[in-house]
């Protein structure tokens, strides 16, 4: 080459020098946003980089981030130097980010205009061959390049430049990967120290409560136990209420469930009637007449007469079994919800099994867990006098609680336990779980009204202490036994009628 001819080539590349990108501004503040230019190694990075020269068989490639005056490798293969950073107005990669779309391939750099007299391809390290996917991100910026480097002249074929491209997108999804850790981990040290703020102000809070009772202890005794009896009265107003208006609604669903069931009920005897003497008729058709005529024939054949007269016999059968069905759930129903002050004499095994019927739902498999298991250990109980009514919905409360701490354990193995046993003069009735447990700190507070563990919208903290409201007045006790990880039982204990009482309870009973 001349030395005017040089002079024309030098000229053609200082015209042809790698113009900066439109969004250049915005282009280094995303850059920097990544927080990874002088970053220590990391294998994600460097795994993508030997995949591309394998790939492209090459014996150089670089992950390349173009800041405003260098450009910083992230990660080299194959590049001896230790130097990570190079000037930007020498590397190839300047002219690969200005067009975000495609990978530049430059075959032979010493016979392209814009490289040859480029010190990397005229000198050391003697750089021949390039091919520089650019690093876009999601919202269109090129970071820089994933390229691949030859000291000969090299050739990519289609395959290998779409298998550099979907690298590159693999480098930019660990580059927000990385930020979004980071953003993560930033975050959790924000909650972290906000948390312990909290706890510090709770615990100062706290303590000031502590004083302040302290000195007002005396001074609001009184009013602790109006409030007390305030809480006690309406509590037993919204009982009375719910049950009430459940008594109501129950029986209003009752009379109408019955109306339409009475009318299945009572005709499926003819419908099955009707239906054999139908097919005593057809039998005796086919008796006289075993050659029937061809279009008799192929209705025959087409309505499986055979099998129809099979299956209709247990089709009615079971339909007889579902008005059956129903019968006993509303006869359940009107029995869990009967609201009658009066105490009679009642067997709590039946308003256990009504209670179970009407919750069977809920012991049902579901996608997070198996169904749940329920034992019946019954004893042989003498009749209580009760309102029944009440009793069946403290049974309600303590059975659905104990399918919520089963539901919240996620316990492999769900197990609901029923015992019912006669002691002395007394009746006990204990409902056990293996679901999460209480430890003694919730425990000391669960009979309280409006006190709940569950979220809000779960639960109104006025179960249990309806409970016990209801079994203290049934001159009863509620107790709880309870392990945290274990499960809970509650256990009632209510007297057993004596037998003069018994006697005129149901006597009461008999002419009501």
């Amino acid at each position: 080459m001349t030395i005017r001819n040089r002079l024309v080539l030098r000229s053609i590349h200082s015209d042809m020098k790698a113009s900066l990108p439109s969004t250049e501004e915005q282009r280094l503040n995303k850059l920097l946003s990544y927080e990874i230019l002088d970053s220590i190694e990391e294998s994600a990075y460097d795994d993508l980089t030997l995949i591309a020269a394998q790939i492209c068989e090459t014996p150089i490639a670089l992950i390349s981030l173009v800041e405003s005056d260098r450009a910083w490798f992230k990660s080299k293969v194959g590049l001896t130097v230790s130097e990570v950073r190079m000037p930007r107005h020498l590397i190839l990669c300047s002219h690969a980010i200005s067009s975000p779309d495609h990978v530049l391939v430059v075959p032979d750099a010493k016979q392209d205009v814009r490289f040859a007299d480029n010190p990397i391809v005229a000198a050391t390290p003697g750089i021949r061959f390039y091919a520089g996917a650019p690093l876009v991100t999601p919202d269109g910026f090129a970071l820089g390049t994933l390229c691949v480097l030859d000291h000969e002249p090299h050739e990519l074929s289609d395959r290998q430049v779409s298998a550099l491209q979907a690298l590159s997108r693999q480098i930019i999804a660990q580059l927000e990967l990385r930020r979004n850790l980071k953003k993560l981990a930033q975050e959790t040290i924000d909650r972290q120290q906000a948390e312990a703020q909290v706890r510090q102000l709770n615990a100062e809070l706290e303590e000031r409560v502590q004083q302040r009772t302290a000195q007002l202890q005396l001074q609001t005794q009184q009013l602790q136990d109006t409030l007390n009896q305030l809480q006690q009265t309406q509590t037993q107003l919204i009982h009375t209420e719910k049950i009430a208006s459940l008594g109501q609604l129950v029986a209003g669903v009752a009379h109408e469930i019955n109306n339409p069931l009475s009318f299945i009920s009572g005709n499926l005897p003819h419908v099955y009637e009707y239906m054999q003497s139908l097919l005593h008729l057809v039998q005796t058709y086919q008796a006289q007449y075993p050659d029937p005529l061809p279009s008799i024939a192929a209705t025959i054949e087409q309505i499986e007469l055979d099998y129809l007269s099979a299956d209709l016999p247990k089709l009615l059968n079971s339909l007889q079994v579902g008005a059956d069905r129903i019968r006993e759930i509303v006869d359940s129903l009107r029995q869990f919800s009967r609201n009658d002050e009066r105490h009679k004499l009642s067997n709590p095994h039946i308003g256990l099994d009504n209670t179970l019927l009407l919750l069977r739902h809920r012991l049902k498999a579901t996608p997070t867990r198996p169904e749940i298991q329920v034992d019946r250990n019954y004893g042989d109980l003498p009749p209580i006098a009760c309102c029944i009514g009440q009793l069946n919905q403290v049974f309600m409360n303590l059975i659905s609680n104990a399918i919520d701490a089963i539901e919240a354990s996620r316990t492999p193995q769900p197990q609901l336990t029923i015992r019912t046993f006669a002691e002395g003069d007394r009746v006990c009735i204990a409902i056990a779980d293996n679901g999460t447990g209480m430890d003694v700190a919730t425990q000391k507070h669960i009979f309280n009204p409006f006190f709940t563990t569950k979220p809000i919208g779960k639960g109104t903290g006025l179960g249990l202490s309806i409970s016990y409201q209801i079994v203290m007045n049934h001159d009863g006790h509620l107790t709880c036994e309870s392990s945290l990880g274990t499960g809970t039982e509650f256990a009632i204990e209510l007297p057993i009628a004596p037998l003069h009482e018994a006697d005129s309870i149901e006597l009461a009973t008999v002419i009501c």
